[in-house]
């Protein structure tokens, strides 16, 4: 009888583990939750649900680390790079979905797959026998994560994590703001104007900090303290860093000209990027929030533009729990005191739906070739999914480990040919050399089998 592969949880993680598991021939069992039990963030029991953005982030595979994550996924017929090139939106150089068409396809795809079991439950508990992926991401249930630290004996780490808010479309006020890509970015006129811009000048943008600075935030549970990732800080946050912050950061106004008044240059723009195929929702870029409703209204009404806008869904903030991963998994990803279970996606300690997605797409093959008796090679460190999973699993500095984007920072040095000294040149370097290694490694699992 062939062993059966159960997945804890069906985000991005979840869903590239079952469907690579399952492309190896191994049966596969999602226990999935939702919609049985919510969350504050999911609107729907569909699986590889996005809830903190509908971007992918940038999608150029020869001078962005995550871009080249992109490339190395689909090489490897990677269920969540087919939908999303599937359900694409226009945003620039970046990868953006219509977030329901793109939970729908893979909810699909999976359920369709004639290995493959969705169950709507939740697991409480650290199984003791049986092959075992645990991919809950940041909003793992209160007894499994209770079972987890039991079984670690350690506390869990947290920080917490925000969502931007989203408005209607038509209720933005077009004869302010503008549709424009930064550096008019993109192949096509639809890429070129794939942003909303509301621009600022100082005196607004003055008012708008003084705004955010003082407004009623979200509080704390008793004991718990914020541990921000750099990625998705609040807006409140940054600005309490200083108050240029912002214009440095989702606010800078580079790269954009005002049609509405060419000659002179904004002194701060707020950026909305489109959020479902339709374009009647516009996410708000960079915006991730911790204040209160009322105060999220007030505070945006202010940005031009946005003066009359209607949210569709407002910001919010939510614990996000991983584990200590370079202590506790070995280079399988299999917790080291209870080797039966892996883990992967958020809960390891890598950020993002594209990181998540490729550790899922690692555990899932790896817990195929164990089950098929045989083991996965080392993924190269050269490669993209190699540096995400070395860090993880031992090349990260355990006592000060946090979640972590895929970086550059991560692979071995290389030296960028002729001896070339330039950031976009060693950067070239990097992804020529990781798509060597990678093809190269996809080839000799390909022999394998």
């Amino acid at each position: 009888m062939t062993e059966t592969l159960h997945i804890v949880g069906g985000g991005m993680a979840g869903a590239e583990a079952a469907w690579q598991a399952a492309r190896m021939g191994r049966p596969v069992v999602i226990h999935e939750m939702r919609p049985r039990v919510g969350t504050f963030a999911h609107r729907t029991g569909n699986l590889a649900e996005m809830v903190c953005s509908n971007s992918l982030r940038s999608d150029d595979d020869e001078r962005n680390a995550v871009g080249l994550l992109h490339w190395e996924m689909r090489q490897a017929g990677g269920l969540i790079m087919e939908m999303a090139d599937r359900h694409k939106l226009p945003a620039g150089g970046a990868l953006a979905v219509d977030r329901d068409g793109f939970s729908e396809a893979v909810t699909e795809r999976l359920r369709a797959h004639p290995l493959v079991e969705v169950v709507d439950e939740e697991v409480a508990a650290l199984p003791e026998a049986g092959h075992w992926i645990v991919a809950t991401g940041p909003l793992t249930g209160s007894r499994l994560a209770e079972s987890i630290a039991a079984e670690t004996g350690r506390d869990s780490l947290a920080f917490f994590d925000a969502i931007a808010p989203i408005v209607h479309a038509d209720s933005v006020d077009m004869s302010v703001a503008w549709r424009q890509s930064r550096y008019d970015k993109g192949e096509t006129e639809e890429e070129r104007t794939a942003y909303v811009n509301c621009p600022m000048d100082r005196e607004r943008y003055e008012a708008f900090i003084d705004a955010l600075l003082v407004a009623e935030k979200a509080e704390f549970h008793e004991g718990e303290t914020a541990g921000y990732f750099d990625g998705c800080l609040p807006i409140e946050v940054m600005a309490e860093r200083g108050r240029e912050t912002l214009r440095f950061g989702p606010m800078k106004p580079v790269g954009l000209t005002n049609p509405h008044d060419p000659q002179r240059k904004a002194y701060a723009v707020v950026q909305l990027r489109r959020d479902n195929a339709l374009g009647t929702l516009l996410n708000i870029v960079g915006f991730q929030t911790k204040m209160k409703y009322g105060a999220q209204k007030a505070v945006f009404s202010m940005i031009p533009g946005l003066e009359n806008a209607v949210f569709a869904r407002l910001g919010g903030i939510h614990r996000n729990t991983f584990i200590n991963s370079p202590t506790l998994l070995d280079a399988q990803m299999r917790l080291r005191s209870r080797p039966n279970v892996r883990f992967a996606g958020q809960i390891t300690g890598v950020e993002g739906y594209v990181e998540s997605a490729a550790m899922g797409l690692l555990a899932g093959r790896m817990a195929a070739a164990e089950m098929a008796g045989g083991a996965l090679p080392p993924v190269p460190a050269t490669t993209a999914m190699g540096a995400l999973v070395h860090h993880i699993t031992g090349g990260a500095e355990a006592k000060t480990f946090q979640p972590m984007n895929v970086n550059f920072g991560l692979f071995p040095p290389v030296e960028a040919k002729g001896g070339r000294r330039g950031r976009k040149d060693r950067y070239l370097a990097y992804t020529e050399r990781a798509k060597a290694d990678w093809s190269a490694w996809l080839e000799g699992m390909r022999a394998a089998a």
